[in-house]
């Protein structure tokens, strides 16, 4: 009784450890199992990182390559842009040296403009000492009683000879003295009209326009002279240069019409036509007119 409990237990016992047994080496393959699928996955994401490493590097290959090709885009478009624009640059320098000498040549005019005035000027004061020349001077006048008795000793021949030799010698202050005093004293006679004139010429010849034109007004005063014709020019040129463009324009116009066959009046025609102002037909008839009243 004692021996079949006793087998009992053992074979009790030895299905118990064949059980457990068993279960160990189902749970070794598990383990097992699972160290091959960790194994698989490990290499898996190593596969993957080594791709992706790939794709890394590559992507910087690229951006590198990329930046590159756009650096040299840049200075090929930097290039291009500077050979257009350089003509264009060439054309503006060309158009600022013109500008420049466009403004040049508008000095250079201005500049003989005036040359030529000036030579007008001496031209007239020329023609003026040539009429004096020829005319002998007028003898002196009957002095009148009054404050225009002339002083002991002088004489009005002598008066205006001192007045021409100081006006030719550049001593202008002089002669407007003498010429002053000769009209005060011996504005009757023939020379008054010169003396007048040359008093106005000197004016003009220092720009003192207002003066000038009061001086050549002075002259048409008397009765029709020599220096009739030069002193209505004379008063446009300086009506002109005071900018009064009409009424010099007008002086021109009646030289023209009471002198037309003058040199004084074909020089009003050509101050007229650089105005732009409408020219007098010239006369068909010979001789001139009288000025008029």
């Amino acid at each position: 009784m004692k021996v079949s409990r006793l087998a009992a237990l053992l074979a009790c016992a030895s299905v118990s450890c064949f059980g457990a047994s068993k279960e160990m080496v189902e749970l070794q393959r598990d383990v097992a199992l699972l160290q091959e699928q960790a194994t698989a996955i490990q290499r898996t994401l190593d596969e993957k990182l080594a791709a992706l490493q790939v794709l890394v590097q590559q992507s910087q290959e690229n951006s590198s390559r990329t930046n590159n090709q756009v650096q040299s885009l840049q200075t090929d478009l930097s290039t291009r842009i500077g050979e257009q624009l350089r003509p264009i640059m060439g054309v503006g320098q060309k158009v600022d040296n013109m500008q420049q000498e466009v403004q040049g040549l508008r000095d250079s005019i201005a500049d003989l403009s005036s040359r030529l005035d000036r030579l007008d000027a001496k031209l007239t004061d020329v023609g003026n000492k040539m009429t004096l020349i020829a005319q002998p001077p007028a003898p002196p006048a009957a002095a009148p009683n009054g404050p225009n008795t002339p002083p002991p000793g002088m004489s009005a021949d002598q008066t205006f000879a001192n007045a021409q030799r100081d006006q030719q010698a550049g001593n202008f202050d002089i002669a407007l003295k003498e010429y002053t005093d000769y009209l005060t004293y011996y504005g009757q006679t023939d020379q008054a009209p010169v003396a007048q004139f040359n008093i106005a010429q000197i004016y003009y010849n220092r720009a003192d326009m207002d003066k000038a034109v009061q001086g050549f007004d002075a002259v048409l005063k008397y009765p029709e002279n020599s220096q009739t014709p030069n002193a209505y020019y004379m008063k446009g040129m300086s009506l002109y240069k005071l900018g009064q463009r009409d009424d010099a324009a007008n002086a021109f116009r009646e030289l023209i019409k009471n002198y037309p066959r003058t040199d004084q009046a074909n020089k009003a025609r050509a101050a007229l036509r650089s105005m732009g102002v409408p020219v007098p037909d010239a006369p068909t008839a010979k001789g001139k007119r009288k000025p008029s009243a």
